[in-house]
């Protein structure tokens, strides 16, 4: 069963929190500060109640009609009330009306056996404590809002500087070694952002310097063993004709092929290469080499297309293609070219599943099925070179009609050369196209 999931960014995440601690914030203090006027509002209220009560018992006492409203022994006296003052006590009462505005009683006994009685509405405080608490509410929105807009601005920061964070760690991976995560966040102020950039940059130095050592390794090997190679091929020249000798030179030349194969990976993992650019029509140079490199291959140009790129790596990328659908496909192979595009496909069991998902890597072959001899360094050099010449390779393959055939495998592998728009400077970086209209 999958597993809902909520996608937001971190800028949301931090102002919803800030807004929200501001409104339990807000809200707590409302209820106290309501609880606390309406209280003391009361306790006031009381007070001057029991004031007025006393001063008009004294006029009662002296014979005086009861002023103010106040009444000698009120029915409505609550009980409470005129039980103590029949105890010769007074005191004061809060009762609660359905209107929602209470009333205020005081009540004193007097010297005669009556109770006199003063009652008022808490009408006005009532309507004190009304305003009061819209200014509390107006006061707990603006909280809210004033802790969202800093939420909006404290996550904003955060989120650019990790945003920035991640664009440079992608640079870093897609193999340019002059980035900076710690120069890309920048800023002045300093925080957590910081430390996980110069985390990523001294990982990422690690990497680096380790991808250079295992490559000089690498390199250094191949150039020692090009001169035993070369020297064994010569030997195996002056040796006399037979099975033995045929055996031995064919070792021999596969063991030159694999060194040659190695110093050119080293060149290109070393980003040092560089591409010599010409104008070439696309479709009658793939003719031409597909020709040249496989005659038994049939070629489609769908659309020509003048294209400004190196003509040796270009071949180099096609040869390897080529020599992979027919080492590991199966006839026929099929070379399509649409304007930039170029696709070679073969009718094999396809590419290994660990190919299509990370693509070529040397001396890995994939699956018997479909590499079960070789070094995996073909598809791992037309890649290095596709990305001197700016393309893009991409691989995948063609499922049978209705799906898979008999065995499982697929119908085919497709390999497609994406050649750019605009080709590298001689620098190996892309020019700036001003963009006007």
């Amino acid at each position: 069963m999958r597993r809902f999931t909520l996608r937001t960014g971190i800028r949301w995440k931090i102002t919803l929190a800030i807004a929200a601690v501001g409104a339990l914030v807000a809200v707590a203090l409302s209820l106290v500060v309501h609880s606390a006027a309406r209280v003391s509002m009361l306790e006031s209220a009381r007070e001057t109640q029991l004031a007025n009560v006393q001063f008009i018992a004294r006029f009662a006492e002296a014979g005086r009609k009861p002023s103010m409203g106040a009444k000698l022994n009120d029915p409505e006296l609550p009980a409470a009330l005129r039980e103590k003052a029949r105890s010769g006590r007074r005191g004061t009462y809060v009762q609660e009306s359905h209107r929602g505005v209470p009333e205020v009683w005081a009540a004193v006994p007097l010297g005669n056996g009556q109770v006199l009685s003063l009652h008022n509405p808490f009408k006005e405080s009532a309507n004190l404590v009304r305003d009061l608490d819209r200014a509390l509410v107006v006061g707990s929105l603006s909280v809210v809002i004033a802790g969202a807009a800093l939420g909006v601005l404290i996550g904003g920061q955060i989120s650019r500087r990790l945003r920035k964070a991640a664009t440079a760690a992608q640079r870093v991976a897609h193999g340019d070694p002059d980035v900076r995560v710690r120069d890309a966040v920048g800023g002045v102020v300093r925080d957590e952002t910081d430390d996980l950039a110069r985390a990523v940059d001294a990982m990422a130095d690690a990497l680096q310097q380790r991808l250079e050592a295992e490559r000089r390794v690498t390199a250094d090997i191949a150039h020692e063993l090009r001169t035993p190679v070369t020297g064994l091929l010569t030997a195996a020249e002056l040796l006399p004709p037979g099975r033995p000798t045929e055996l031995v030179r064919d070792r021999a030349q596969a063991m030159r092929a694999l060194v040659e194969d190695v110093l050119e990976v080293a060149r290109l993992d070393s980003a040092s290469e560089r591409a010599e650019l010409q104008d070439v029509a696309l479709g009658e140079f793939v003719s031409r080499r597909v020709a040249s490199l496989m005659p038994e291959a049939s070629v489609r140009v769908v659309a020509d297309e003048i294209v400004s790129t190196d003509p040796r790596r270009l071949e180099r990328i096609l040869g390897n293609l080529l020599a992979n659908a027919a080492r590991y496909g199966q006839p026929p192979v099929q070379v399509d070219i649409e304007g930039r595009v170029v696709r070679v496909r073969d009718h094999g069991p396809g590419f290994p599943e660990a190919l299509l998902r990370e693509g070529p890597s040397r001396f890995r072959t994939g699956s018997t099925d479909r590499a079960g001899v070789g070094h995996g360094l073909g598809l791992t050099i037309a890649e290095g070179q596709a990305r001197v010449l700016g393309a893009r390779l991409t691989f995948r393959n063609v499922a049978a009609p209705g799906g898979v055939d008999h065995e499982g495998a697929a119908a085919g592998a497709v390999a497609v050369l994406w050649l750019p728009e605009h080709a590298p400077t001689a620098t190996g970086s892309f020019p700036i196209i001003k963009l006007t209209g």
